[in-house]
């Protein structure tokens, strides 16, 4: 299939394959599928990857990697059959693991017919650079039925953009409130040093006890 361009698929149990060729310093690429209503994903539940492999109605599954020859093969099944009546879109997509999609030589995208074993759509991705997500294809409802489109949009943001852009909520890194900043330290004044102390002479003693005033009436002491 040439980018842009479209075909109808049958309404039933599909198995879509992400591959490409390995090889040494190929990045590794996985594949996920987003469930949407009027353009956005109506909870998270709707994306469906390697964390979060099956969707609740189990119409999409991630079914995980396998190796044939020189290929790795990450596998997704949509039954179309079980999809519920206000999913309009599920869009399939990949990410690169530490690298570009450019390091990844290749890439293609098929939809085969399990029962048959018909494949019913193939994409092989264009030559891509810095991009670190693709969105590859999309089914979509079409006059009572479903269509395969070919996409091949690219992302430089990865797998967290866009899922962003279809309504995932991504968590923020929390981080801790700063610290106040301490308080100056109180400067406490010193205290003024105490006055020196001043010599006061003592008052005279009398020269003699003939010298010393006689004390007063009541206590002289008389005979009885």
């Amino acid at each position: 299939m040439a980018k842009g361009s479209n075909t109808p698929v049958p309404a039933t149990a599909l198995r879509v394959e992400l591959g490409r060729r390995q090889g040494p310093g190929v990045s590794d690429a996985d594949s996920s599928a987003l469930l949407l209503a009027a353009g956005k994903v109506r909870t998270d539940a709707d994306f469906v990857f390697y964390n979060q492999p099956a969707h609740p109605s189990g119409a999409v599954r991630h079914e995980g990697k396998r190796t044939e020859s020189a290929l790795v093969v990450d596998t997704l099944t949509v039954d179309l059959a079980r999809v519920e009546g206000a999913i309009e879109r599920i869009v399939l997509a990949a990410s690169a693991d530490g690298g570009t999609f450019g390091q990844v030589p290749d890439l293609y995208i098929e939809v085969t017919d399990p029962a048959s074993g018909q494949v019913v759509a193939r994409f092989d991705s264009p030559g891509a650079t810095v991009e670190t997500a693709f969105l590859l294809g999309e089914f979509y409802r079409r006059q009572g039925g479903w269509r395969f489109r070919a996409v091949g949009q690219g992302y430089d943001s990865g797998l967290e953009g866009l899922a962003t852009e279809f309504g995932i909520t991504v968590d923020e890194p929390q981080h801790a409130a700063p610290l106040p900043a301490p308080a100056p330290p109180t400067v406490v004044p010193p205290s003024p040093a105490p006055a020196p102390l001043t010599d006061v002479p003592p008052p005279p003693a009398p020269a003699s006890l003939a010298d010393a005033p006689p004390p007063p009436a009541w206590a002289r002491v008389t005979d009885v």
